[in-house]
């Protein structure tokens, strides 16, 4: 069984990981911390992070407000344990608001996890895949372009799921294998095949394609408030690891 994470560099292992899995159009480091820039489409690319910080946060602040400034964006930082305590109060004095605290889950993925014969799995997200897959996420036209050069830069092993029935697509998601370790990302079904076993049957499927690999072990991001999705993740083996959260100012 996999125990809580206690030790930051495990973070730091997952956190490296999952940034690389999702990865920005522009990143800048400095002291430990990466700025990440894609024209605004998810917090995850457009905000600052913590990796090994090894100057007083309001230098990383200043720092940072001049970044994003420039590029017309919100100041958004994304706060993992990794950030440190001072962090949290800092941005409390100046009244960035606390959202989205998300769960970092793990499991074991077992050997003999087996791929649904309904889930189509390709190594390259095709124009049909990412058609369905932005409509289904209700990505905005003005980020579809932005969300496609995402997943063109990425450069390690992936897979692009979505499980079919008839000539229709219900349920999507994706994994990237990075050091015998995958990550899931924005599984997501329709909601009218919602709470009838389809998110279950691609996130297994997706488990089996990374056994193929010899992938050991899985971790993926769920917001707290997500029970339906944290139950199901639950039973599949998935426990909590560590948690983070957004601040946005105002």
């Amino acid at each position: 069984m996999i125990m809580p994470v206690t030790d930051l560099a495990t973070v730091r292992s997952i956190e490296e990981r999952a940034l690389n899995a999702w990865p920005a159009l522009r990143t800048e480091s400095s002291h430990g911390w990466l700025f990440r820039f894609s024209n605004g489409y998810t917090k995850r690319a457009n905000s600052a992070n913590a990796v090994a910080p090894t100057v007083p946060f309001p230098e990383i602040f200043r720092h940072a407000e001049l970044l994003y400034a420039a590029q017309q964006l919100p100041l958004i930082f994304r706060i993992s344990p990794l950030a440190g305590t001072e962090v949290d109060s800092h941005l409390d004095n100046l009244g960035f608001r606390r959202m989205d605290e998300t769960l970092v889950m793990v499991a074991a993925i077992p050997q003999n996890s087996w791929q649904d014969d309904q889930v189509r799995i390709r190594m390259n997200p095709d124009e049909s895949w990412s058609t369905w897959f932005a409509d289904a996420h209700g990505i905005a036209a003005h980020h579809r372009r932005t969300h496609d050069l995402m997943l063109a830069s990425l450069r390690l092993p992936a897979a692009y799921a979505m499980l079919m029935t008839e000539d229709r697509a219900i349920v999507f998601g994706m994994a990237v294998l990075e050091s015998e370790m995958i990550g899931l990302f924005d599984i997501v079904t329709t909601p009218s095949e919602r709470r009838q076993g389809a998110g279950r049957r691609l996130t297994v499927s997706l488990l089996a394609w990374a056994a193929t690999k010899r992938a050991c072990h899985a971790y993926l991001q769920v917001t707290a408030k997500n029970i339906a999705a944290r139950s199901l993740y639950e039973k599949l083996g998935f426990r909590e690891a560590y948690r983070y959260h957004y601040r946005i100012r105002g």
